[in-house]
């Protein structure tokens, strides 16, 4: 009994560490973004790398999640005469849930794992320690573009995701079980409002924050050799994609 109340107690401990560095990490990072040189090259490098790489598998995620959410909006609404929501139902889902949360666990997916990848080799690779040694902080150089970068990213291609997801509800609301189209977008008209736009690109931001935090932070301190890389890099798409589900929660909890 008392084996495992020790046990329970290293694993609180180990946790409130772990938060306690990942605090430090970001801070360190972020304290650096107002002070030059601001690096505008590898920012808009980091952009293309997460943003741009991804939008293949964004839109297709978002098309096929648009045209299920018409198929299954269109068969319970007809239950209760209500098919012309269709529109409504299709965006507002998107907009305020599916669309931040899906693109974020996607990039978390393709780009996350990479950032982890890319600065763990580094570090094993002993790029890191000769960055030191060259009298160049290593985090305010590796680590403020790829947290702009994200924080960019996340947000255009939730955008993107929830056109897409629309036009792909529209598809098979509209064009294959005969919704009237004048009807599916006045009703979204109607009813989406500019505060539903406006957070859905707020919680976007805020995972782009988290997906970057969390998986440069698991490259940094990366365990030694290709195991420890690949053990930080499942850890980290783990442990991003708990908390861009938890924040969502918190996140929906005060904007609405």
């Amino acid at each position: 009994m008392l084996s495992l109340a020790e046990t329970i107690g290293e694993r609180i401990l180990l946790a409130i560490r772990n938060m306690g560095r990942m605090t430090i990490f970001l801070y360190a990072a972020v304290a650096t973004l107002p002070f030059p040189p601001y690096r505008v090259r590898r920012i808009v490098k980091q952009v293309h790398f997460i943003g741009a790489k991804s939008l293949f598998v964004i839109v297709l995620t978002a098309a096929f999640t648009g045209m299920v959410l018409g198929l299954q909006g269109y068969y319970t609404l007809r239950k209760f005469g209500s098919e012309g929501l269709l529109g409504s139902a299709v965006a507002l889902s998107l907009i305020r849930e599916l669309g931040p949360v899906l693109s974020a666990l996607m990039v978390t997916g393709r780009a996350g794992s990479a950032l982890t990848a890319e600065i763990g080799i580094m570090r094993i690779g002993e790029q890191i320690e000769s960055l030191e040694s060259m009298g160049i902080d290593p985090v305010k150089f590796l680590i403020p573009p790829r947290l702009l970068g994200a924080i960019v990213s996340v947000p255009l291609l939730t955008a993107i995701f929830d056109v897409v997801g629309i036009l792909g509800g529209y598809v098979v609301g509209v064009k294959l079980l005969g919704v009237n189209a004048g009807v599916f977008f006045g009703q979204m008209e109607a009813s989406v409002e500019w505060n539903d736009v406006a957070n859905g690109l707020i919680k976007s931001l805020f995972f782009g924050l988290i997906i970057a935090w969390v998986c440069t932070f698991k490259g940094y301190f990366t365990g030694r050799g290709a195991e420890g890389v690949s053990q930080s890099t499942t850890s980290a798409v783990v442990l991003s994609s708990v908390l861009v589900l938890v924040g969502d929660y918190f996140l929906t909890s005060v904007l609405l």
